[in-house]
């Protein structure tokens, strides 16, 4: 694998928006959320025709992720469709980003009880990351082969990690030690740790901007409306042939199914790690700046691994680890004690997270026609998406009636087993008959 601007731009993107992923999702403002302005444990009250119904913030918050990633499963393939037609995936990558960058900045005004100013901007910002990722996952196929994707796609999800892992470092010391960056204690608050998110994201990813090409493949300007009509027409088309392609489909549905967990995991474990655990909020920055480590470690590692015996193989493995992790997870504490515990799970999250994502993204472009990358990795930002939809979905859900965080890890066990199952009948090979 020989590092040119393109393939450099490419990755800079995951070292960019990944600040986003670590301080919104999972570590800071998602406990922000669930704590300061939706209540905590007391929750909010909803009326309703039949009576009130009391929502932890924690629920809320498993909601709200839900509702955002909803609109992107929904719009992806469309205007994947309408990328691919037009060559305009850059240009949308730019315009989902960005959009991304100010509703990420927008968060920093977000106050105790201001749920509704807090709701609006959080799902323009993960609107704004989950649409840039379907468009930045679609230029795989053009900047690597089919030999190289697991190593390009391990080696830009390891420097994501990176990325991740420095703007919470930062984050840290503006939060407890601001003195070393020459401020006086408490001058900084969550809502300075999502304007630094939010300018960590828009900055760096400019060398995507700059350097990462697309072809044009249609010199025909079209309107939006007719643009939009060859999309749909497009997508019928995409929808048919990826009919066709069994083994997509398997994998697809595969990914819907393990993905659900995976994603379920990792948006819930800082509230897990604070309502179960009882860890702080430095102790959570500090955990979660090691599993970004741990994640760099594995997406190098499962990269490579997977060049060598397969993506798929690489996946059942680390679907193996995951379901360790969510049993353990049920019963945390039998080993040594709930705080030890804890971080050597997170140890392993870490580490099959960064190959999870690096094997799951190669397998989807050995699969990908690169002409129709756009449509068929909106197809499979929908399996993921909707993953992102039903696991907090049904975890919040778990908790308005158990009122257990714990019994929703548990559920995750069958999700694991059920999606391993079905991507043990994928034939990876496939693609060869089809080279």
């Amino acid at each position: 694998m020989k590092l040119n601007k393109p393939l450099t731009g490419w990755i800079f993107y995951d070292f960019a928006n990944s600040a986003f992923a670590t301080t919104v999702l999972a570590v800071i403002f998602n406990l922000y959320f669930a704590k300061v302005i939706a209540g905590g444990t007391e929750g909010i009250q909803f009326r309703h025709p039949f009576g009130v119904t009391q929502i932890a913030g924690s629920a809320l918050w498993s909601f709200l992720v839900a509702f955002s990633t909803a609109i992107v499963a929904i719009s992806s393939p469309l205007l994947g469709a309408m990328a691919d037609y037009s060559s305009k995936k850059k240009r949308l990558l730019a315009f989902y980003c960005y959009m991304g960058v100010i509703g990420t900045i927008a968060l920093a005004w977000a106050g105790e009880g201001d749920l509704l100013y807090a709701a609006l901007f959080f799902v323009i910002a993960n609107l704004g990351f989950a649409g840039g990722n379907v468009f930045y996952n679609s230029f795989l196929p053009s900047i690597g082969t089919k030999e190289t994707y697991g190593r390009i796609s391990g080696y830009a999800c390891g420097v994501g990690y990176i990325g991740g892992g420095l703007c919470l470092i930062i984050n840290l010391i503006m939060l407890q030690k601001p003195e070393l960056l020459g401020f006086e204690a408490g001058s900084f608050s969550v809502g300075d740790c999502m304007i630094v998110a939010g300018v960590w994201w828009g900055l760096f990813a400019l060398p995507t901007m700059l350097w990462l090409k697309e072809p044009e493949i249609s010199t025909t300007k079209l309107s939006l409306w007719k643009l939009s009509k060859m999309g749909i027409h497009r997508l019928k088309n995409t929808y048919s042939e990826i009919k066709s392609h069994k083994q997509l489909v398997r994998f697809l549905i595969s990914y819907l199914i393990f993905n659900d967990g995976i994603e379920t995991v990792i948006i819930m474990a800082t509230i897990f790690g604070s309502e179960v655990v009882g860890l702080s909020s430095p102790e959570l920055i500090a955990y979660f700046i090691i599993i970004q480590g741990m994640g760099f470690v594995g997406s190098m590692f499962f990269g490579r691994l997977s060049d060598r015996i397969g993506n798929k193989h690489s996946l059942l493995i680390c679907l193996s680890v995951w379901l360790i992790i969510v049993l353990w997870a049920f019963k945390l504490g039998w080993l040594v004690s709930l705080k030890t515990d804890y971080y050597i799970i997170g140890i392993l999250a870490g580490f099959v997270l960064g190959g999870s994502q690096a094997s799951a993204r190669s397998l989807q472009a050995l699969f990908t026609p690169p002409e129709k990358s756009a449509e068929f990795f909106g197809f499979f930002s929908v399996s993921g998406r909707f993953a992102s939809i039903f696991g907090p979905l049904v975890y919040g859900i778990t908790i308005v009636i158990t009122g257990s965080l714990q019994t929703g890890i548990l559920m995750l066990s069958i999700i694991f087993v059920v999606g391993g199952a079905i991507l043990w009948t994928v034939d990876e090979k496939s693609y060869q008959s089809n080279s």
